[in-house]
C-alpha cells in the first residue's frame, strides 16, 4: 500500500516520503515539517492515532488523513476530534483519495475565508471552495448565514459539485466547529444495518447484541452530522 500510494502521489506531482512504522514516522516528523501525513490506523507498537497526535504536537499546521480497513464510527470520530482532516475506509477509490489529498493541501495553504493570499492561486473561501461568480458569492453568504443556526440544512446539486465541501464550510463557520463532523454515506451502508448505525442499540435488544452500541447521531452530539446521499435511504428510514 505504501509503495502504491508513493507511485500514485508522485505521479500527481507531490514529493513523497515513506515511513515503514509509527516510530519511523516520529523520527521523520522531528527532522522536518510536512504539509500532509497519510497514516494507517492498525500498526504495531505505535498506531495511527498516536502518529496523528504527534504530528499535531510537532507541527499543528500539518494536515493528517487516516486510512483504515478497520473503520468504525468510534475511531473515525476520535480521529476527527484529535484533528484529522479526514478518515478514509479501505478499500477506497483512487479518485476519491486524490480529491481528499488535494483538498487537505488546499486547506492548509489557504488564507482565512474570503481573504486573498500572497500567491497567484485562486481565492479560497472557507479554506476549500474556489469561485467568484455572483451565484457562488450568494452561496458563501448563505453558508455564513445558516452556519449560525441550529436548523437542518438540505444541500442539493449534481455529483461532484461540492456538497460535502459546503457541509464542511457550514460546520467550520458554526459554533459547533470544535465538535465532531460526522459524514455518513447513506448509499454505502446496507439497508439492514443503517438503522443500528444511525441510532445504535442497547445490549440484548436483539440476538447478537452483546454490548451497547453508540449510534452516529449520538457520536455527533454537539457537532454536525452530514447525511450524504440521504435520498438513497428508504422512505421508512427517512421518516425515522
Amino acid at each position: 500500500m505504501r509503495e502504491f500510494l508513493e507511485i500514485l502521489l508522485s505521479r500527481e506531482g507531490y514529493q513523497v516520503t515513506l515511513a515503514s512504522s509509527g516510530e519511523n514516522a516520529f523520527a521523520l516528523l522531528k527532522q522536518k515539517r510536512f504539509d500532509l501525513v497519510v497514516t494507517d490506523i492498525k500498526m504495531k507498537e505505535v498506531d495511527g492515532l498516536e502518529v496523528l497526535k504527534k504530528s499535531k504536537e510537532l507541527s499543528p499546521g500539518t494536515m493528517v488523513v487516516i486510512i483504515s480497513a478497520f473503520a468504525t464510527a468510534d475511531t473515525a470520530v476520535q480521529a476527527m476530534k484529535e484533528g484529522a482532516y479526514d478518515y478514509i475506509p479501505k478499500p477506497f477509490k483512487v479518485g476519491e483519495f486524490k480529491r481528499i489529498v488535494k483538498e487537505a493541501l488546499l486547506f492548509r495553504r489557504s488564507p482565512p475565508a474570503g481573504e486573498k493570499g500572497t500567491g497567484s492561486g485562486p481565492i479560497l473561501h472557507f479554506g476549500c471552495i474556489a469561485g467568484e461568480s455572483p451565484k457562488m458569492r450568494k452561496i458563501y453568504e448563505l453558508i455564513e448565514k445558516v452556519a449560525q443556526t441550529r436548523s437542518n440544512i438540505l444541500i442539493s446539486g449534481e455529483s461532484g459539485t461540492g456538497k460535502e465541501l459546503a457541509a464542511r464550510a457550514v460546520h467550520r463557520q458554526s459554533p459547533r466547529a470544535e465538535k465532531p463532523f460526522v459524514v455518513i454515506n447513506c448509499a454505502g451502508i446496507p439497508e439492514s444495518l443503517i438503522e443500528s448505525e444511525l441510532f445504535g442499540y442497547k445490549k440484548g435488544a436483539f440476538t447478537g447484541a452483546l454490548t451497547d452500541k453508540e449510534g452516529l447521531f449520538e457520536v455527533a452530539d454537539g457537532g454536525t452530522i452530514f447525511l450524504d446521499e440521504v435520498g438513497e435511504l428508504t422512505p421508512a428510514i427517512q421518516v425515522k
